[in-house]
């Protein structure tokens, strides 16, 4: 298609022509990404082939100072006078030895099967054994505590190579003094960015990849530790979760996601096109009281939803304020089902989800709005467009320019979006046609709270979590690329 056919195209037509378009060069993209991952790897193992070269080329060419470096880190440092640097290298090297010697070997060695003695009772004394949960979280700890001494060692080995070069050039070596003043100075970033890193690594890197790894465990309320130990399942929780037979994990997932997919549509694009027609109407010229109006929307806002939605679910109720004026009025002889009946309950919390989401856009609309140029609408009445067109050419690309983005991450949001759900319909109404205590409102997120805090099946909760991580990413890896802000940034007019 050429350009001019394209710009041809009405708007639903071009959204239209580019999903097709992002499909049908998606394997050539899934090529190019294979033939990308191909040449990462050779890099990897051309650039540890280098390294290696690189500490044996440094050991024999090295001077005694470097050589004795290998095994005691640090010491070609503080025998070349730099004392900081040799001593923070020594103080690691033996807080490792220490930590290896006393407790990483052992959680190590029991990595491969998460313990094999259990706790038993001896008469009125219990007798502790291996406790599965430690052994797994902190095998992973000594993993990254084991690279990260490899990396340090390596920076250990470099600092004394750089050293040699420096001196055999006439050249002095910098003084812990001057390291000192360095780290406050051209290596401050260094300095701000060391406590971060350490705590990302820590708090998030580590608990995810011992999440990922508790998928492939049977660690649920039969295998608690101490108690009770649990090993090492391979596949099968992924199994479970994804088998196809009736009244089973795998049936119950897949209502669950499509729920939270139609849940996350609604729940986005509802907000966004009302939001956004609110603001236009407010915004309009001979509108009175506009404040007051902006006001009333954003008091929904200030007020706690903890508060509001645990209200709101109340007036919804059999016995609420909703059906007891409906009967009152007699405009119905029964109360409404809103939180019996599966479609009303969906219904109900999409419709209070606006009560909620609109004001959010409406707020960020009217700012937009206001820096949409007078002159392109002037233009457009002159040309004889009606209000509807002008908002089809002019507001709406406009907006979808500016706030793609932020309807990216509103969807990733409301796919997670824990508060509307459960303090509105906490999941109900549940049925035994479900698996793990699901209701049919539950989303991925509230469903995967339930298996966590009530089932403790931590292993299918954490299966959850990567399936509720690839769902997030695949979608907004496509929607990402197709966004006119990202695609078209400086093509805008």
């Amino acid at each position: 298609m050429t350009d001019l056919e394209f710009l041809k195209l009405s708007g639903p037509a071009k959204t239209a022509w580019k999903i097709g378009n992002f499909f049908r060069l998606l394997p050539g993209r899934i090529g190019a990404g294979c033939r990308k991952l191909g040449l990462g790897i050779v890099r990897l193992f051309r650039s540890l082939g280098l390294n290696l070269k690189d500490l044996v080329d440094t050991f024999v060419h090295g001077d005694w100072k470097t050589k004795l470096s290998y095994l005691v880190m640090g010491f070609g440092s503080a025998a070349r006078g730099q004392w900081g640097r040799g001593l923070l290298f020594f103080l690691f090297q033996t807080v490792f030895n220490f930590y290896m010697i006393h407790f990483g070997v052992a959680y190590l060695g029991k990595l491969n099967t998460l313990g094999t003695i259990e706790t038993y009772k001896e008469g009125r004394r219990t007798v502790y054994g291996d406790n599965s949960f430690f052994i797994l979280l902190y095998g992973v700890l000594t993993l990254f505590f084991v690279l990260a001494f490899i990396y340090t060692w390596r920076v250990n080995i470099k600092q004394n190579r750089i050293s040699e070069e420096i001196l055999k050039s006439g050249r002095k070596l910098k003084s812990t003094k001057e390291d000192l003043k360095s780290l406050a100075d051209e290596q401050f970033h260094k300095t701000l960015l060391a406590l971060p890193t350490l705590g990302v690594t820590v708090f998030t890197i580590l608990p995810i990849l011992f999440m990922i790894l508790v998928a492939f465990t049977n660690f649920d309320a039969t295998h608690q530790p101490p108690s009770k130990l649990f090993t090492w399942v391979g596949w099968d929780n992924f199994r479970q979760l994804l088998s196809s037979d009736t009244a089973s994990y795998g049936n119950t997932f897949k209502q669950v996601l499509f729920w939270t997919l139609v849940w996350a549509f609604f729940a986005t694009f509802l907000n966004y096109f009302l939001g956004m027609l609110v603001a236009i109407m407010i915004n309009k010229k001979g509108i009175k009281l506009k404040k007051v109006w902006r006001t009333i929307l954003v008091m929904t806002i200030a007020i706690p939803q903890f508060v509001s939605l645990l209200y709101v679910s109340k007036m919804f109720a059999a016995d609420g304020l909703i059906n007891s004026y409906l009967m009152k009025w007699g405009w119905i002889s029964q109360p409404i089902p809103f939180w019996t009946n599966a479609g009303w309950a969906r219904f109900t919390i999409i419709l209070i989800n606006l009560w909620i989401g609109i004001p959010y856009l409406m707020l960020i609309a009217t700012g937009i709005l206001m820096n949409i140029p007078a002159d392109l609408y002037e233009s457009a009445r002159i040309d004889g467009a009606n209000a509807f067109q002008m908002y089809r050419k002019i507001t709406l690309p406009y907006m979808l320019f500016v706030t793609g983005p932020y309807l990216l991450s509103s969807f990733t949001g409301n796919i997670n979006n824990f508060n509307v759900i459960y303090l509105l319909s906490g999941g109900r109404p549940l049925s035994l046609e479900l698996s793990g205590n699901a209701g049919y409102t539950d989303l991925l997120i509230t469903w995967l709270y339930k298996m966590t805090v009530t089932d403790t099946n931590y292993k299918l909760a954490a299966v959850m979590g990567i399936l509720v991580f690839v769902v997030s990413a695949v979608i907004n890896l496509i929607v990402y690329n197709m966004i006119p802000s990202v695609k078209n940034e400086e093509d805008f007019q």
